[in-house]
């Protein structure tokens, strides 16, 4: 089977218990994403909101909410496209073994995208930007977003779908200086597929055509998600994963449109024409800030018969894309080790907002007739993660050798980070790139895309027993002198506000030097945070709040530390200032107000009651 919309897909989840329908009147302004989150904490359905304050159409999130329901909706093909993935990475793999790969191959020759003539259900209605339910995520948000938008655009010097890039880039449809209803906002990095169409363009000074897809199959969605090998294109796989050809056209103004979206707007960006985008709620749990980004003079908009708005709400992990990221990982399986050599495993971690920290697993293979006593070869995988795709937004690497511990799990953050810090000598482990660009999402260096990294690398024997609480005797100098275990070795410590790095680097070394004299025997992280009771009340806050308020050149200390021949180290515990520094971007915090309408919807008689 294979679903023909986005409401075949609400139908058939509903028919299966997987989707619930909120039939009271539900604001746009925070209480959807509210009561989304809610439902998403607690592993709860699919939500289709009937009743949308301001607009006459229905909406759905939370699809992609449980790896579970995932699974469900692609339960006829997911096996398929796995081997197809594989085979992408590994083409040998169908000459080694041609009959296992005989039904994904014809899965494959059926996904190819079909260009329809006429009768697509997208051109039943028009409608305007303004009449779109206009969602707003956080109260600080600066205006209504697609959070789950396909953006679909072409390369000018080779027009045509098999060259087109179908990403999810996030769209402000009002607020800022946009005019209402002309309009919108996109927001890219520009070496992301869009990004790279928008280059060419610009250099031929030629308009970019871009149309964005709202609904459809769930598989166009993932498919704008998906980190497809080069060469693979989001709308074959849409087709493979949906089991439904991806089906398209052009308008009479040359914009491409998906036949089976619910809405498409298309429009034009032109050269060098910006307008401030944001602020906005973003996956690392802060506000991205405003800043110029392209703008897009809207066309049309479209849709099809009783279409569905897709939605999703982006924030501190976990989140929808937490399970969209778990599917990916069970379709593509070990596609990045594929690529690098020696590399066993690599994870983003989720609740460290994604891009900030990388967990990695890599051998040690330049000396195997002898005993590694530092690392080697991990340095040279670790400098190839670091300028891979989007592992290379991120700032902290701790990446261990597999020949030390074959079960070592680095989805498991506590292990992994023991791991580590049983074996790492911060005297030589630790190796800094600064002046270099983080992402665009994080606001803990120096400027826009500008920021450091570090990796920590360790292999051996295990060389210290870490401390389980805080030692009886150790008497830590003020005001940093309160200190909370957060997981053995780790110890969280508050005391003083951050004030600017022109006093906090001489008073930290000051700290230090006083420091040095106590004997840190098993404490070898110590973290400065704003509280240390809510860092280390458990892992996830402990990882969100280390490793998204630091920028490592800036942020790294050590007891006894040094500098020699350019290589910094230290002979005791490291030190992460993870306080919140002026120029950071806002944490995101809920309405209370919203959290109690959302509760009311929970009580006897509500759509929620039995859920929350």
């Amino acid at each position: 089977m294979g679903y023909k919309s986005l409401e075949e897909c609400v139908v058939d989840l509903e028919r299966h218990g997987h989707l619930i329908r909120i039939k009271e009147e539900v604001d746009p302004y925070l209480e959807m994403a509210a009561i989304h989150m809610r439902v998403f904490d607690v592993e709860g359905p699919a939500l289709y909101f009937e009743n949308i304050k301001g607009s006459k159409f229905p909406a759905v999130s939370n699809l992609f909410g449980t790896l579970d329901r995932s699974k469900f909706m692609f339960r006829d093909t997911l096996e398929h496209v796995k081997k197809l993935t594989d085979v992408k990475m590994d083409p040998s793999r169908v000459l080694k073994k041609p009959f296992d790969y005989i039904g994904s191959s014809m899965v494959a020759l059926g996904a190819l995208p079909w260009k329809k003539k006429s009768g697509a259900p997208i051109l039943h209605g028009r409608t305007t930007i303004s009449e779109l339910p206009q969602i707003v995520n956080w109260p600080m948000d600066g205006g209504a977003f697609v959070t789950m938008p396909q953006v679909y655009t072409e390369d000018v010097t080779k027009p045509g779908i098999m060259q087109a890039n179908l990403g999810m880039y996030r769209i402000q449809l009002s607020g800022n200086e946009y005019i209402p209803d002309q309009e919108i906002g996109l927001h890219y990095q520009l070496h992301r597929g869009i990004g790279v169409h928008q280059t060419k363009a610009n250099a031929l000074g030629r308009p970019l055509k871009v149309s964005i897809f709202v609904g459809g199959p769930p598989s166009h969605p993932l498919s704008a998600v998906m980190p497809l090998p080069e060469g693979l294109s989001e709308m074959i796989f849409a087709g493979a994963l949906g089991n439904r050809r991806f089906r398209y056209f052009y308008d009479e103004e040359g914009f491409c449109l998906s036949a089976d979206a619910d809405f498409v707007i298309t429009g034009t960006v032109y050269p060098n024409e910006n307008k401030p985008e944001g602020p906005f709620g973003d996956h690392i749990g802060y506000y991205s800030l405003t800043h110029p980004f392209p703008l897009m003079k809207v066309h049309r908009v479209y849709h099809k018969k009783n279409p569905i708005w897709s939605f999703t709400v982006v924030g501190r992990p976990p989140q929808e894309d937490t399970s969209f990221g778990a599917l990916i990982h069970e379709i593509t399986g070990n596609a990045i080790p594929q690529q690098i050599n020696g590399l066993h495993a690599v994870h983003a971690v989720d609740p460290a907002g994604v891009h900030p920290l990388l967990f990695a697993i890599g051998s040690e293979r330049y000396t195997p007739y002898q005993e590694v006593e530092r690392p080697q070869e991990l340095l040279t995988i670790a400098n190839q993660v670091l300028g891979t795709n989007q592992l290379s937004l991120a700032k902290y690497l701790f990446i261990a050798a597999h020949e030390d511990n074959p079960q070592l799990d680095i989805h498991d953050i506590s292990s992994f980070m023991m791991h580590i810090l049983e074996r790492i000598d911060f005297s030589r482990d630790v190796h800094f790139l600064t002046n270099t660009t983080i992402d665009t999402l994080d606001y803990s260096g120096d400027g826009l895309n500008a920021g450091s990294k570090v990796t920590f690398a360790a292999v051996g024997n295990k060389k210290r027993t870490l401390a389980q609480e805080v030692p009886v005797d150790l008497r830590i100098p003020r005001p940093f002198d309160q200190g909370k275990m957060a997981m053995p070795g780790v110890l969280v410590l508050d005391g003083r506000a951050f004030i600017s790095y022109d006093d906090e680097v001489a008073f930290l070394d000051k700290w230090c030097a006083e420091a040095k004299n106590q004997d840190w025997t098993g404490i070898q992280l110590i973290i400065l945070a704003d509280d240390a009771g809510f860092t280390a009340a458990n892992l996830n806050n402990m990882v969100w709040v280390t490793f998204t308020r630091s920028n490592p050149a800036y942020d790294i200390y050590g007891i006894d530390s040094f500098t020699a021949f350019k290589h910094w180290g230290c002979h005791g515990p490291l030190i992460i200032d993870a306080r919140s520094k002026p120029h950071h971007a806002p944490a995101l915090i809920k309405d209370e107000s919203v959290e109690r309408r959302v509760d009311q919807l929970a009580v006897k008689g509500g759509s929620l009651h039995g859920i929350l």
